[in-house]
């Protein structure tokens, strides 16, 4: 069996990819961005390469050196990482260069066809972790109320239209209305922003005519590549929509990574937050 490639951004996927292909017998060679990705990957017992986001000829040889002809992306690497003082190498900086928009597919989707044309095939990361995929229906023991439905519904029309342009996965809505959209920050941060907003208004005394619990929404893209930035929620997320008040969540069924299995339900039960997979 050919070794496996792992591109290690940061979180929990990166483990969990590592594990799920070493128990089908493969052997996986760990590619371990030292911006992101977690000091603990070396106590998984693959052999780990440490280099730095902007070193791709780097990373090219190491899987060159250790036969590697097939990889994956799993972890996030921040996307305001290219505003940074790290420094590109030059074959990194010919792809920044070339490129006419530097959002997040098309600086991966370009770095994966420089992987290509060495050699290296990037594929599917959710391959190995089809079980985590969210399945269709209401995840957890509370079903969404009708005003979250509404909220869902408003919420995937306008978090679709920001995906198309590759501007973020995340909107946050509540009472029909838009209280924060992602870009850079990432979603946590995003949900965090919205709660703040509704905190400075309960911060007023008075109450609302409508109602301020907020809603998640998180789509993949119209036309998701699923070897790289898959939506992914987990424990942390639900942890995140509690703390800003927020009380439904809805993802895509099929293209969203729960990272942590049962134990995001769980959590979400225990938060009273519903979760929707459509």
């Amino acid at each position: 069996m050919p070794r496996l490639g792992l591109i290690a951004g940061n979180g929990r996927f990166p483990f969990l990819v590592l594990n799920a292909a070493r128990a089908r017998g493969m052997e996986v060679v760990v590619a371990a961005i030292k911006e992101e990705a977690f000091p603990e990957i070396e106590k998984e017992g693959a052999r780990v390469h440490w280099m730095s986001l902007g070193e791709l000829s780097k990373l090219i040889d190491t899987f060159h050196e250790e036969g590697v002809t097939q990889a994956v992306m799993a972890g996030q690497v921040k996307h305001k990482q290219i505003f940074s003082s790290i420094k590109p190498d030059w074959k990194l900086a010919k792809v920044l260069l070339s490129l006419t928009t530097r959002n997040t597919d098309s600086l991966i989707g370009a770095v994966a066809k420089v992987l290509a044309d060495e050699g290296i095939t990037l594929v599917n990361s959710t391959e190995l972790l089809e079980p985590l995929l969210a399945k269709p229906g209401v995840l957890t023991k509370r079903q969404p109320t009708e005003q979250e439905k509404k909220d869902i519904d408003y919420g995937r029309a306008v978090a679709r239209h920001l995906a198309q342009y590759d501007i973020g996965q995340t909107v946050v809505v509540a009472g029909s209305a838009c209280v924060a959209v992602e870009a850079m920050e990432g979603t946590d941060e995003t949900i965090v922003r919205a709660g703040h907003i509704m905190t400075s208004l309960e911060a007023e005394g008075d109450a609302s005519t409508l109602a301020r619990d907020l809603v998640v929404v998180k789509v993949a893209k119209p036309n998701q590549d699923m070897r790289f930035d898959v939506p992914v929620v987990g424990v942390k997320t639900i942890e995140t929509m509690r703390a800003a008040g927020a009380t439904c969540l809805a993802v895509d069924a099929g293209r969203c990574l729960v990272i942590d299995g049962d134990k995001v339900f769980d959590a979400a039960d225990s938060a009273g937050i519903c979760i929707v997979a459509d």
